[in-house]
């Protein structure tokens, strides 16, 4: 899941002309990091996925739609490899977008 995500973030920074240090400036994390990211290496917290979608002029669901492309079965046939893993990754993202959302409505009331 995050070898997508980083695929995706690195395919719109590219449409953008972006270099990996302007984007890693613009969301406030070091260009080892940021790069971590778009290979797949570091997991993304909502709030940095929110960030770098800001920076390149996206939504998130623009950068998170690549997850919907996995098909259901490959995990129940077990095709995937490390599959359960996967299951967590999405849970923790999830979960992420669930506490990010009640963020969004909580500055919505104020």
């Amino acid at each position: 899941m995050n070898e997508m995500l980083g695929s995706r973030i690195k395919e719109l920074r590219n449409a953008k002309n972006f270099t990996q240090e302007q984007v890693a400036a613009q969301i406030g994390v070091s260009r080892q990091k940021y790069a971590r990211i778009e290979n797949g290496a570091n997991s993304i917290t909502f709030e940095i996925l929110s960030r770098v979608a800001d920076v390149l002029g996206v939504t998130v669901g623009d950068i998170t739609k690549v997850l919907d492309k996995i098909p259901a079965a490959a995990y129940r046939a077990g095709e995937e490899s490390g599959s359960s893993k996967k299951i967590f990754d999405m849970l923790d993202l999830f979960y992420a977008n669930k506490h990010m959302y009640a963020r969004l409505q909580y500055k919505d009331v104020i």
